[in-house]
C-alpha cells in the first residue's frame, strides 16, 4: 500500500471492533499493520456468522490490507518473537482489559525497552480506573452507561433504546486512529513519544456533547429531564415507500410549503418563525406526513428537489448499493479474495491527492505472515518450523 502513512509499522494486539477498525483505517492510509493472534484461533470475528471460504463477513471487513502474524503471548517464546517485531516498530496498539497487558509482560516499560520512540496506545472498555475499568465490555453497555440508549429513546422518561448499530465500537474506532496520527505528527516534530488512552465511554460521551448534552452545559443551570420536541423523526410515508424531508431556515420552509401546494401554511401562526415551528413541531410533522402519503415518493421528490427542499430517498442497504450518488462517489469497490472470493466493500472515505489509487489485500489468514515477518526478525526456517511445531507460532495449512 501507498499513501500518507507509507513507512509506518504499526503491532496489532486488538480484537474484535474497534481496535480493528482503527487499525484498518491506518493501513489504508498506507501503514504497514501486523496483526497479532492467538493461533488457537485468532481474533473471535473470524468465527463470526455470515461467511464464505470460511472467512467472516465481520472480520473481513475491519482487517484489510494487513498481515496476520501467529503467537502465543502466553509462553516466554511468543512474547520474546513479539519484542522484535516492536523493535521495529512505530506504533503498538492493544485493548486488553487495563493491567493484562502488563501482566503479560509487555507493559510500556518492557516495550520501551527495545523501541524507545514507540508510540502506545491502550483503549479500554470504561476507562484505566473507576468501579467498571475491570468490568467485561460491550457496545450495548456503552449505549446505556452514556447516555446514548436515552438520547435515541426521545425523552429521559421513555424506555431507552439501542442504536441499531455498534456505534460506540466503531466510533472509538475512529477516534484511536485519529489519535495514533496525532501522536505520530507530535513525534516528527518534538521527537517525543506518547502512551495514548481511551476508552469506548470517553469516546461516546465526548461525541454525545457536540449536540445531545446542551442541557446539562450550563453547571448549576441543568435541566432534570431532557425532553425531546418531538417523538417522531423526519421518516415519511408515500405510497411508494420512505422518504425524508429536513427544513430548518425560513427560506426552506417556504419552499416547502410551495413544493406541497399548501400555501396557507405560510399564514398559520403556529409556523411564523423558526422558534414556534420548533415549538409546534408535532403539528407540523404531522401536517406534512399528511399531505406526503397521498402520492408516490419519485412524485414527491422531484417536487422538492425542484424548490430545493432537503430531501432523500430512505434506502435499504441492497438499494444502497446502485444510488446514483453512491456511484458518483465510487463509493463500492469490488476485489478478489483468494480465500473468501469476489469482495464488495466500502472504499475509505478520505482521498488523498497524493496517493489517489487504492490497491487493497483482502484481510490475512490466520498467520499468513508468520513465516516472513520472522524471518525478517532474524529467526531461521528451523526455529520457525519448531516453534509452529510447539505451538508457539503458526502458520496457514498449505
Amino acid at each position: 500500500m501507498t499513501g500518507p502513512l507509507d513507512g509506518i509499522r504499526i503491532i496489532d494486539l486488538t480484537a474484535m471492533i474497534s481496535g480493528p477498525l482503527a487499525t484498518m483505517i491506518l493501513a489504508d492510509q498506507g501503514a504497514e499493520v501486523i496483526k497479532i493472534e492467538n493461533p488457537a484461533g485468532g481474533d473471535f470475528t473470524r468465527s463470526a456468522a455470515n461467511r464464505q471460504g470460511d472467512m467472516s463477513a465481520l472480520y473481513l471487513n475491519n482487517n484489510r490490507n494487513k498481515k496476520s502474524v501467529a503467537l502465543n503471548l502466553k509462553e516466554k517464546a511468543g512474547r520474546d518473537a513479539l519484542l522484535r517485531l516492536v523493535a521495529s516498530a512505530d506504533v503498538f496498539v492493544q485493548n486488553f482489559r487495563p493491567g493484562v497487558i502488563e501482566r503479560m509482560g509487555l507493559g510500556e516499560e518492557q516495550l520501551r525497552k527495545v523501541a524507545p520512540d514507540l508510540v502506545m496506545v491502550s483503549i479500554s472498555g470504561f476507562g484505566d480506573t473507576g468501579p467498571y475499568s475491570q468490568r467485561p465490555v460491550y457496545d450495548p453497555l456503552i449505549q446505556g452507561l452514556s447516555g446514548l440508549a436515552t438520547v435515541q429513546a426521545g425523552a429521559d422518561e421513555l424506555r431507552p433504546q439501542l442504536v441499531r448499530t455498534i456505534l460506540p465500537d466503531k466510533l472509538t474506532g475512529v477516534t484511536a486512529a485519529q489519535a495514533i496520527t496525532a501522536a505520530l505528527f507530535a513525534r516528527e516534530r518534538t521527537g517525543e513519544s506518547q502512551h495514548v488512552r481511551l476508552s469506548m465511554l470517553d469516546a461516546i460521551i465526548a461525541f454525545l456533547w457536540s449536540s445531545d448534552m446542551g442541557s446539562q452545559t450550563f453547571v448549576h443551570s441543568e435541566v432534570p429531564q431532557q425532553e425531546a420536541a418531538s417523538l417522531q423523526d423526519l421518516i415519511y410515508e408515500t405510497t411508494t415507500g420512505y422518504i425524508t424531508i429536513a427544513v430548518q431556515s425560513d427560506r426552506e420552509w417556504q419552499a416547502l410549503i410551495r413544493a406541497v401546494d399548501r400555501p396557507e401554511w405560510a399564514e398559520d401562526p403556529r409556523f411564523l418563525t423558526a422558534r414556534l415551528r420548533q415549538e409546534n413541531i408535532d403539528a407540523r410533522l404531522e401536517l406534512i406526513q399528511s399531505v406526503i402519503k397521498t402520492d408516490t415518493a419519485e412524485h414527491w421528490l422531484a417536487r422538492l428537489e425542484a424548490e430545493q427542499v432537503p430531501c432523500a430517498p430512505v434506502l435499504t442497504r441492497t438499494q444502497v448499493l446502485d444510488h446514483a450518488q453512491v456511484l458518483a462517489n465510487d463509493l463500492l469497490s469490488h476485489y478478489d479474495h483468494p480465500q473468501a472470493g469476489r469482495l464488495r466493500q466500502a472504499r475509505a472515505p478520505s482521498r488523498f491527492s497524493a496517493a489517489p489509487e487504492q490497491h487493497w489485500q483482502g484481510a490475512p489468514r490466520l498467520g499468513e505472515q508468520t513465516g516472513e515477518l520472522l524471518a525478517e526478525c532474524g529467526y531461521s526456517a528451523e526455529e520457525i518450523q519448531a516453534m509452529c511445531d510447539s505451538g508457539i507460532a503458526a502458520v496457514p495449512a498449505k
